[in-house]
């Protein structure tokens, strides 16, 4: 929770200053780091956060399976960690794109490729995330949206969800 919230405050102060264009996207970046006070604190406190974020919701995956934590009656909150898990890692593959850099480019075009290996659904939900048959503009606005509302609304409910739960059938 911790985590969580210090990547909304810094990921709030980080919009202030981006504007999810290719054409101003990595001069941001660029403008951030170097002429924003404190800006490339404030980036690397978002960065390694998310990336801490997955390292401990991953522990904390194995902490439940070895101890038996998902067996009944709690079986449901373990579906809605591994849901978290993956809003978890689905967040933090969206942010990657946004520095808009050729590592972040590069990056996502061969990590949305291997969507295409999906039966039956993937090339579709490779196109559709992409915005098109490959990354372009209309890539770095869905990032954009999946990263900045889509996810962490539905990460929010869900954890609050999931943290009522733990309660709920510790009592």
């Amino acid at each position: 929770l911790l985590l969580i919230m210090l990547l909304a405050l810094t990921g709030v102060m980080l919009m202030l200053v981006y504007t999810p264009t290719p054409q101003t996207a990595y001069q941001d970046m660029l403008r951030l780091q170097t002429e924003v006070a404190f800006g490339q604190l404030i980036r690397n406190l978002h960065h390694w956060s998310g990336n801490l974020l997955v390292i401990v919701a991953f522990l904390h995956m194995l902490r439940v399976f070895f101890t038996g934590g998902f067996r009944t009656p709690r079986e449901f909150n373990w579906i809605l960690g591994i849901s978290l898990l993956l809003l978890v890692v689905g967040a933090n593959f969206t942010g990657y794109l946004l520095p808009w850099d050729q590592l972040a480019f590069w990056a996502v075009t061969v990590g949305s490729s291997l969507l295409s290996y999906v039966p039956l659904i993937g090339e579709g939900l490779r196109n559709f995330l992409l915005g098109g048959p490959e990354v372009s503009a209309a890539t770095l606005t869905n990032f954009y949206g999946l990263h900045v509302a889509i996810i962490p609304l539905t990460l929010m409910g869900i954890a609050s969800f999931h943290i009522w739960r733990v309660r709920k059938d510790t009592l």
